[in-house]
Formats: structure tokens, sequence, C-alpha cells
């Protein structure tokens, strides 16, 4: 996030683009609501489905799935057209304005009305909510980012956002929520095929001969490494032979699951590390059992980029260990000696070789932790980005055409598929399927299906059905609901017993290299079950 979640609170607009906020983030879907309950903050929510968020939303659009840069393009044809861009803040600190300009000018609202169906007067509603607003901060999440065309979807946020001054001070911003805990943690320490930790790039010879300085080696390659998804691939192909997985489990949670695991099977050697045996650990060579976050020391980084320090709480259940003791023993035995005595020596080896992480210590982020970037021992960290100037210096606007999906509905395959979560569950279920309260809660995966369709299909709700895509196919309960739009179907991916992910596609974004989770063309069949099998 550039920005912070207290911030929230003093806002004047939200506008919420393909984020199930709620159900995702509900500690900061609280927020939201409190904003406009209290605050009068205007709520614009732009979501194929009618989320919890939704239903309190001002204003709801409802746009076909994988059409966001035409509606973007379009709120922004709106803003310009009405006068209501920033032009001072536009020439003063961005470039590529009139490049942009000249392309959105044929996506007026009724031209993509016919692209996204969204109505016209809807599209320019939004747009004038969130440009008129003193302060509005934008928010997204994988229901823009999961798209073939991510990257162009990440670029025309920003775009909409500069376009009307709002980034650079305090309760505006773009504010993408990172889906899981420490997962922005993870990214800031190098787990990025590209960078070094603090996104110091590897195609860099002076951050290579720094980080052999620092560690002690005489090499380090230059090569840029592969995606999920590409590793996958490569494994397929015979290419990687070895694979180490750390509290991660893509035979799930990866597209086209039957395509990954045959990869995960046809590896030479498969490690992985985590709490349980999970879908992907039933095929490691070797399970390596780590601790969770309460039988450990260390920091986390959340999505609002705070750095914050857990505590153990209990000793370590049976033979599991704390990561860094796993990886550090391993590296040790494979001749490169690590010694470490404690998370904190580890947290500043980060600061002397991360500088967005300079200032910290283990004495610096106790209590509320501190929020990065915070260059030295000095700094207080930094409650929101881009303030008096960009990173890069001038922040580059982005004229983009809108592309469409990998894959639409057709005639043999006539409904869209998009994935997501729910409240009750978390990611592929790992952990919160052994709770039995929240089991009790929601026990079974569904395809959410509109009453348009399930009357056309011939299906009541709790029916059984099967859905089908070109990869494979799943059977489960039928949710009869308008929370779905007619034409598109809605599935979880926490249940392996109906596990969603043996029907997405694995095209990529061509440069982000993330896939297309969100949209897939699918049939949907009602099937017979015998009363033996209700039984």
């Amino acid at each position: 996030m550039t920005n912070s979640i207290p911030e929230i609170d003093n806002t004047d607009a939200l506008l919420v683009i393909g984020s199930n906020t709620t159900e995702a983030h509900p500690v900061i879907g609280s927020a939201m609501k409190r904003a406009v309950k209290f605050n009068e903050a205007r709520l614009v929510v732009i979501d194929p489905r009618r989320t919890e968020l939704a239903e309190g939303a001002e204003l709801h659009l409802r746009p076909i799935p994988g059409t966001d840069v035409a509606f973007l393009n379009s709120m922004m044809n709106v803003i310009i057209s009405e006068g209501l861009h920033d032009e001072e803040f536009i020439k003063e600190r961005t470039e590529g304005f009139d490049e942009l300009k000249e392309t959105v000018k044929k996506y007026t609202p009724e031209y993509v009305e016919e692209i996204t169906g969204i109505p016209a007067d809807h599209l320019q509603e939004a747009a004038l909510i969130y440009a008129k607003a003193g302060k509005a901060m934008l928010f997204y999440t994988m229901g823009v980012t999961q798209q073939i065309t991510g990257t162009d979807n990440v670029k025309s946020v920003a775009n909409l956002a500069m376009i009307t001054g709002n980034v650079g001070r305090e309760s505006t911003g773009v504010n993408p929520l990172r889906g899981q805990s420490n997962v922005q943690g993870a990214c800031d320490m190098g787990a990025l095929p590209n960078v070094y930790p603090g996104y110091q790039k590897i195609i860099e010879e002076e951050m290579t001969e720094k980080f052999k300085k620092a560690w002690g080696v005489d090499y380090l390659s230059d090569e840029l490494g592969l995606t999920i998804v590409e590793i996958m691939n490569a494994a397929h192909e015979g290419k990687v032979k070895g694979i180490y997985v750390m509290g991660e489990n893509p035979a799930m949670s990866d597209p086209d699951v039957s395509h990954v695991r045959n990869a995960l099977e046809n590896v030479d050697f498969l490690v992985v590390q985590d709490l349980f045996l999970s879908e992907t650990a039933e095929l490691a060579d070797v399970v390596l059992p780590a601790a969770s976050f309460a039988e450990k020391n260390g920091t986390i980084t959340n999505t609002e980029r705070r750095v914050q320090i857990t505590r153990k709480a209990i000793e370590p259940v049976g033979e599991s260990r704390a990561d860094w003791e796993i990886i550090s023993d391993i590296s040790t035995r494979m001749g490169y000696e690590m010694k470490y005595d404690s998370p904190s020596e580890i947290m500043d080896e980060i600061a002397q070789v991360t500088p967005i992480y300079g200032g910290m210590s283990y004495d610096r982020v106790e209590g509320e932790g501190l929020q990065w970037p915070c260059p030295d021992k000095d700094h207080p960290g930094t409650q929101f980005l881009h303030k008096g100037k960009f990173s890069r210096g001038l922040g580059h606007m982005h004229a983009i055409d809108f592309k469409p999906p990998f894959e639409m509905p057709d005639d043999e395959y006539p409904f869209l598929l998009t994935t997501g979560r729910m409240l009750y569950h978390f990611h592929t279920g790992t952990m919160s399927r052994r709770s039995a309260g929240l089991n009790e809660l929601h026990p079974e995966g569904n395809v959410e299906i509109s009453p348009v369709d399930a009357e056309k299909l011939g299906v009541a709700d709790g029916d059984m059905v099967e859905v089908e895509s070109r990869r494979g196919k799943v059977v489960a309960k039928t949710w009869v609901t308008d929370k779905s739009p007619a034409g598109t179907v809605f599935m979880t991916f926490h249940f392996r017993e109906a596990a969603v992910n043996l029907l997405t596609v694995s095209a990529l974004d061509p440069v982000a290299k993330i896939p297309e989770l969100k949209i897939c063309a699918v049939k949907v069949q009602p099937i017979e079950v015998t009363s033996e099998a209700k039984a």
C-alpha cells in the first residue's frame, strides 16, 4: 500500500476494484465500513459479484470479468472531459499525459458499456465521485492482478490516481491489499526471481557485487529466475530437476493443477517445508516440519509496509523448527555456514543490505512497528509514499488499450468461471480446514450460480452439478444466489474435494508472469445423485 490503514478513517471516497475486502481482508473491510458509516466517505465498488462490501456501497458496478482496462479508461475519459483532472499535479509530477489523453478519447461510457456491461451513466457517476473527492483512496486485489492483462490493469489504476492527484497525500493513494500473512515481507526479502532483498535488481552489476561481498561468496548469478508457473512448466519438461516448497501448496493453489501435479511428480527431488501434510507435501520425497507463527520469534511485514515483531507463545510441537533454523542447517551442510543465534541478528543483517529497512532493528520495531522506507536509525518510518516526488522522479503514465482475456465463453463452454476466497477458510485450507469450528460453519465448496442460470439448467439450491473446462472437471453443490451475475459462476479454491484449479488456465501476463486465475470458460451440467450416494 502506498498509504496506511488508519488513513481510511479520514478519506472522502473509497474506490474498491476486484476486492472482496470484508471476507479476504476483514480488518481493512471493517475500516472501510466504519469510514462510510461514521465519516460519510463515499464508497464505489467495482466487482462482478455482489459482495457484502458492495451491498453497502453508494455505487456498485458489475463489469464482465477481464474488462478492467476498458472501464478504467472510461473513468479517465469522463474525468478529462469534465475538466476534473489535476492539471498542476500532472504538469509538475508526471509524464505521458498527452499520450494517455489521446488513448482514452474513444473510451466513452457508451462505448465501454458494450465491452463491460456497465451502464454508461454508472461509469460516469463512478468517475465523478472519485474525481470530485478531496481525498480518494483506491484499493485493489487479485481480481485486478490475476489476469493476462494484470500489469496493464495496475498501470491503469496508477494512471487514474495520478490524473486526479490522488497520490503522495494522506488518505489517498494506490493500495493493493496483500493476500497472505507476510507476503509483503517475503517480497521485500527477495522472494522474487528478479531482485535481491529490497527490490535491488540482480541484473545490475553494482547490486551483485554488493551482495557477493555481504554474503562472502565469489559468484552470484545475474540471470533472471522463473516464476512459479514457469517453474512448473519447466519441471514438466524435465528442465527443472528439484523443487523446494516452503509454506505453499501449488498442488491446490496453482492454475491447471493436473499439469502442476504431473510436474511435481516429474522432478527428481521434491522437498516441502510446512506445518501440515498438504496436498503438495503428499507428493514430496522429504517433508520438513516447520513451526507456526505461534512457535517462533520473528518479524512480519504487513500490507501497509509495517514491520512488526511476533513472539513465541509456545514451544515448537514435535520435531518442528523455525524456518530460518532449518535453512541455516541445510546451508551449513551444503558448505555455506550460516551463524545466527536469533532472529534479531538476521534483522540486523537485513538492515545492513536493504536500504528500505536500513534504520530498523528489533528494539526499534517494538510496539507498533515501523513502516518502510526507514533508511536510518533516526528515521521515523514512512506513513505514505511519494510525498513531493515519485521514487523514479516523474510518475510515468502509460497509454493502454483494452485487450480481451485469454479464454472467454463460447457455445461449448458457455459460462465464465471466476474464483476467490471466503471469510471462513484461508487459501488452500491447509490450516483452516483443520478447525472443527470453521468446518462446521462452511464444510464444503459450492458452485455459486445466479437464479437465472439455475432456472435455465433446471437446478435448485443444493443440487449437485459438474463444472467442466478444457482442462478438467469438478463436482459440487450449487448455491443459487444473485451474488453472481447471469453467465458467471464463482467457486473458492479452499476445498480439495472441489478443487477449482483443476479448471483454471495457466496463461500468463507477459510482464509479471501472473496466471489468469480469475477468468476461464466452463460448462455446468446437473448430475443425478443416487439415494445411496445421498445417504
